[in-house]
């Protein structure tokens, strides 16, 4: 039986949470009062119950559970795949590629890429391309040789732009270099039922993975557009599901005051209201750098709209700001702790890392090295997450912390439901459509009438015009 199916093992790996400095009585005037919590408490039940009835329509709540046969078939694929390419290029944007570059920098050795392949047991290198900068572009293609490669392409409609452009390119290079086997380096992830990538792909014979109808790009990564870059570089997607979970039953089993996705979301939606119109994630661990990035995404694009549920004009929504630690106390964290009494600070924390490295004893005649010596990185790391905590718990401002007991497939899957969880429950509390993004569109339609995209005439006259209007205020030299 695999280790994290023993229920001991599982608890011994569960995420903690100390809430304590988002209150009045840690911080003083500028935090939550216990009252404030309890007053709100028949509107959480509201967005309870909302989101129970909901939950048949939102599928990413059902990806820990109903994914054997497509974890088979990934990890199948995957094993295979490993012996036949050095690099495995992702193809995508937004969630598509946001997600699967977390999962990676969390569970796999911090320089992954330049492993020799023996160290890396044989997996490909990964590469995520989430840009349409035409140097990024060229530049990776620089590095590899296409017949050593294979790229996945991940979009849910088949036409996001950026990633379609993307593939066209790689497309023609692989027919130009590989000729009738072109199509062998080519996977795609996208929608089962309509949209250009799946239509190209069955008439040219790649490898398909389906994105379930009602996961959305931000809560895809536990679906195959993050299962299948995990799996191909050795992270145990079992584990990962399992994590995620051990998060869900813990949130559908446990009432406001003990759940921590439920009470994460009324507190940062009460300071929001009381002017906290910033959420910071800072993870003290490399590893998990870019969960912040993730969550920004997941955050912002969830909660920022315009229009409430009715229809009215609200313009609401926290802006996230991703941080590190100990890198950002020496860039942001002046500013959190004297500037304005306007974020939140989420900290990630882990106990355990996985290496352990000390501090020589050293230069012991001067006393402000001399102390160091003996401590280890990893106390160092630890005690400067508290002091950060405390100066800012000293100087009245909101902040919490997430414990990871230690950064493993487990403990991570449980982080990333809870913050999807979390997203969705803020949504209900703001009375937002968390699932969808209108605010993405105009740009999008502006992109595609500026390249000509049947359709958008109107659209273009309408730049063009625009343009020429402000044009007096452009400068030049």
């Amino acid at each position: 039986m695999k280790l994290f199916l023993n229920q001991e093992w599982q608890a011994a790996n569960a995420l903690r949470f100390d809430l304590t400095n988002m209150f009045v009585d840690a911080i003083g005037t500028a935090g939550i009062k216990e009252q404030e919590v309890e007053t709100n408490k028949k509107a959480a039940l509201e967005a309870e119950d909302s989101l129970k009835q909901k939950r048949p329509q939102l599928a990413w709540r059902d990806l820990p559970y109903g994914q054997t046969a497509v974890v088979s078939e990934i990890v199948a694929f995957a094993d295979k795949a490993r012996h036949k390419f050095t690099n495995f290029v992702v193809l995508g944007i937004g969630g598509s590629a946001l997600g699967p570059l977390a999962v990676q920098q969390a569970l796999n050795h911090l320089y992954y890429n330049e492993l020799p392949k023996n160290l890396r047991d044989g997996r490909p290198r990964l590469y995520v391309i989430d840009n349409a900068d035409p140097e990024r572009f060229a530049a990776l293609l620089d590095l590899m040789d296409p017949a050593e490669t294979l790229f996945n392409v991940i979009t849910k409609s088949g036409s996001t732009s950026e990633t379609m452009s993307q593939f066209m390119l790689v497309r023609a290079l692989l027919k130009e270099r590989l000729g009738d086997k072109y199509y062998e380096h080519l996977v795609a992830t996208t929608d089962s039922k309509g949209g250009s990538l799946v239509k190209i792909a069955r008439q040219e014979g790649y490898r398909l993975f389906y994105i379930p109808e009602g996961v959305g790009g931000r809560f895809s990564e536990l679906c195959p557009v993050g299962l299948l870059p995990a799996a191909m570089t050795g992270i145990d997607i079992e584990e990962l599901l399992a994590g995620a979970a051990f998060m869900d039953q813990w949130i559908e089993s446990k009432p406001l005051a003990q759940n921590p996705a439920y009470l994460l979301a009324l507190l940062q939606i009460l300071a929001y209201r009381k002017g906290n119109n910033i959420s910071v994630l800072m993870p003290y661990a490399d590893s998990l750098k870019y969960i912040a990035d993730w969550y920004a995404q997941l955050w912002a694009e969830s909660l920022g709209k315009r229009n409430d549920l009715t229809g009215k004009e609200v313009c609401v929504g926290q802006t996230p700001v991703k941080a590190l630690g100990v890198t950002d106390q020496h860039s942001q964290v002046q500013l959190y702790t004297e500037g304005p009494f306007d974020k939140v600070i989420t900290f990630l924390r882990v106990e355990e890392f996985r290496r352990e490295v000390k501090i020589p004893t050293d230069f012991v005649e001067l006393t402000n090295l001399a102390f160091l010596g003996g401590h280890s990185l990893n106390e160092l790391m630890d005690a400067e997450q508290r002091a950060t905590a405390y100066a800012l718990t000293k100087a009245g401002r909101l902040n919490n912390t997430i414990i990871l007991p230690r950064v493993n497939p487990f403990t991570v899957g449980q982080l990333l439901y809870l913050f999807e969880v979390e997203t969705a429950f803020a949504g209900e509390l703001l009375q937002v459509d968390a699932f969808n993004q209108p605010g993405v569109e105009e740009g999008k339609n502006a992109t595609y009438a500026l390249l000509g995209r049947p359709g958008f005439e109107q659209k273009k006259v309408e730049l063009t015009s625009g343009a020429q209007k402000s044009a007096r205020y452009v400068l030049s030299v």
